[in-house]
């Protein structure tokens, strides 16, 4: 049987076969036809392309707010709008904004949180919305006075929720005088700063990182924050000045006439760490003039109240009394500043009404600062903060003591405070965990109750996800770092800790012993690690040791500090919350018990600590061997970083530098330092618990206890 072999009919041939079949202008008209199919088809794909990755973004910055600001967008239509990307903190100011979303209708509100990512835009109709969206979602824009772009995402949110914003008043004994100079007057101050002057000859001049500076009368000493008044510097102060001071004392701003002057130049990005004028070395009127661009300078109350204040061009600020002596003064190193966008506040505090800010580029400024140097010691009514009066008290603390009261003093103002304070700059060097304590952590069984007792920034919290691990802390601040992470922990003393007896399968005490002060609070610490353990529990203790050269090998402490390559990982860990109580632990229970015989035993048993009545605490040089077991360690406050973290970012200075030490405050932190042994014989004076093991790792003496 044949096989049949049939051709195709014409209107099955493909298009290249078809072509020859066609007149010739019909098969050009053909290609070009193809050709434009073709080309739309890869637009098409090209689009949907862009479409897809424009909307990943969109879902991205949804999920964004959501969580890190709590802003819950929808899918439906509305007449306001949140738009990321598109708020002060990326550097996009009102007035550009506000003509982008303007080109798209009736504008009722545009609200701008301060240094936030995103702003909200509220429309008179949900068409107008619609249309913005639209149009300005995936819009990249260039930032003006930048040639950085940013694009911007848009979604629909349902309200829009705002405060009436109360107006801050300014500082108590604060005030502003605006234009105090005239235009010519101050182009001629300006014009008299000579900054290539030999400082030998008639003034000490500085060029420093941050800012240029320069004195006369006296020069401002930065290794001490004083002055030497005993070496006057030549010449005096410049008689330019002479009119503008004698305005001053007529018009009742000052009572001394000043006899000291700072000269700073700021260029846009520099600025000037948060400080108190050193209450000894000067009056309480001090006056700085602002010459040749506006700024905002920042105050901050120790209770955390921060008031921001506009100093416009040619303006005197006067602070006097609590102004001068209690609040912080500093300029933030930036570019911009956050300021009202409308005339009606140009001078004075700036309240953070979202509804009226925007950003204003810095200019240079050249500031004017002048004081009266103090000849006699201040006698002011803050004595928390004033140097002399502080001075004064020096005989009385820091020393050893002879009675619990006073131990407990010596660790509230050396230890709690302290971590308070530096709970934001002291975490960021608190990364890589020690691996000994990680391998302790991961042997335990899973499901096991874990308590970190002084968990620090907490991170130990997250080492074994298997685990049930709650911190606690002294340190507010330092917990809620914590959460941030969101770890599960909360704030009490290591003494006693509200948690029910015997519910931990395993506690972890990393370097806080070492911070009690008696050899009896130590032991009582202790004596808590072992309430906790359920019987067959392990606890495991680090104190900072003595030696710090042991077996002929140098610690990490005494060795040059390697920046830590590892990045702590954060797991969310789940926590039994049935373990916390109302009430402290029953006096009758075993543990207490045992643990009442510590306070009996330790005079006898507490290790080869010996007290010292009434003795100055020495303080260590720090990264050299210890030379008493009692120290204070200094602390050095990087960058003016504060303990909620609104901080100048650090600069790069020399170390030791007289720079430097403007930019870092030094806080004295309590230390025992234990010798070999001494945390051994501590432990063994309690009969619940049993020594399974002890060493040495890295300049600490550790123990792991087993409950009896």
């Amino acid at each position: 049987m044949g096989v049949v072999v049939k051709s195709s009919p014409e209107w099955l041939l493909p298009a290249r076969n078809l072509e020859h079949l066609l007149p010739s202008a019909v098969a050009l008209s053909f290609r070009i036809s193809s050709a434009e199919m073709d080309s739309t088809s890869q637009n098409n794909l090209k689009r949907n392309k862009s479409e897809k990755k424009l909307l990943r973004k969109q879902i991205k910055a949804r999920n964004t707010l959501m969580r890190h600001e709590g802003i819950e967008c929808v899918s439906y239509t509305t007449q306001n709008l949140v738009i990321a990307n598109g708020g002060l903190g990326n550097g996009v100011n009102r007035h550009q904004l506000l003509r982008l979303v303007e080109e798209c209708g009736l504008v009722e509100a545009l609200l701008m949180p301060p240094n936030k990512p995103y702003s909200v835009v509220k429309y008179g109709s949900t068409e107008e919305a619609k249309k913005a969206c639209d149009t300005l979602n995936g819009k990249e824009i260039t930032l003006e006075d930048s040639d950085q772009n940013v694009t911007l995402y848009v979604n629909f949110v349902e309200k829009v929720h705002w405060e009436d914003i109360i107006p801050i008043s300014l500082p108590p004994g604060l005030m502003m005088v605006e234009e105090l100079v005239s235009p010519e007057e101050e182009q001629k101050m300006l014009e008299s700063i000579d900054w290539t002057e030999n400082e030998v000859i008639q003034n000490a001049q500085k060029s420093l990182k941050h800012r240029m500076v320069k004195h006369f009368g006296y020069e401002f000493r930065y290794d001490n924050n004083n002055v030497d008044k005993d070496k006057p510097l030549p010449g005096g102060l410049p008689e330019i000045c002479s009119t503008l001071l004698e305005k001053c004392l007529k018009q009742g701003y000052i009572k001394h006439k000043p006899d000291q002057l700072t000269i700073n130049q700021y260029e846009p990005g520099q600025g000037i760490p948060p400080h108190i004028d050193t209450h000894s070395a000067f009056e309480d009127e001090i006056i700085s003039l602002s010459l040749g661009a506006e700024i905002v300078m920042d105050f901050k109350h120790p209770d955390g109240r921060t008031v921001a204040v506009m100093l416009p061009q040619r303006s005197l600020l006067v602070m006097t009394g609590e102004s001068r002596y209690l609040w912080t003064h500093g300029i933030t190193p930036r570019k911009f500043d956050i300021v009202h966008a409308s005339e009606r506040q140009k001078v004075g505090s700036v309240t953070p009404d979202v509804g009226d800010l925007t950003l204003n580029r810095r200019g240079t400024r050249t500031s004017f600062t002048f004081r009266k140097v103090r000849r006699s010691p201040c006698n002011c009514t803050y004595p928390s903060v004033c140097d002399s009066q502080q001075g004064r008290q020096r005989e009385e603390s820091p020393s050893f003591h002879d009675s619990e009261t006073e131990a407990s003093k010596l660790e509230q103002d050396y230890v709690h405070k302290v971590y308070e304070e530096i709970a934001t700059h002291f975490s960021s060097t608190r990364h890589s965990p020690w691996p000994k304590i990680v391998e302790f952590l991961r042997t335990l069984p899973k499901g096991s109750i874990v308590a970190d007792v002084g968990c620090g920034n907490g991170k130990y919290l997250g080492i074994n996800k298997d685990l049930y691990m709650i911190g606690c802390d002294r340190s507010q601040n330092l917990v809620d770092i914590c959460g941030e992470k969101k770890f599960q922990a909360f704030v009490c003393d290591a003494l006693s800790v509200p948690v029910r007896n015997s519910s931990c399968d395993a506690c972890i005490s990393i370097a806080v012993i070492h911070h009690f002060s008696t050899a009896e609070r130590r032991l009582v610490a202790v004596r808590e690690l072992a309430r906790l353990l359920r019987p067959g529990g392990k606890a495991l203790i680090y104190v900072w040791a003595m030696e710090q050269e042991y077996n002929k090998q140098k610690s990490k402490y005494l060795k040059e500090k390697r920046a830590s390559k590892g990045k702590e990982e954060e797991i969310n860990t789940d926590v039994a919350w049935g373990l916390f109580c109302d009430q402290m632990h029953d006096n009758g229970s075993q543990d207490s018990a045992c643990s009442d015989r510590v306070l009996n035993d330790s005079k006898d048993k507490g290790g080869n600590a010996k007290q010292v009545i009434n003795s100055k605490l020495p303080v260590h040089t720090n990264r050299t061997s210890f030379h008493s077991q009692d120290v204070l360690v200094p602390w050095h406050l990087k960058g003016g970083t504060n303990k909620k973290g609104e901080c100048v970012k650090a600069l790069q200075l020399p170390a030791g530098s007289k720079e430097l030490q403007e930019f870092s405050p030094v806080f004295h932190r309590y230390y025992h330092v234990f010798c070999e042994g001494e945390l051994e014989a501590a432990c063994k004076t309690l009969d619940c618990i049993r020594i399974q093991k002890s060493y040495y790792d890295q300049g600490n003496w550790c123990v792991v206890l087993e409950k009896q």
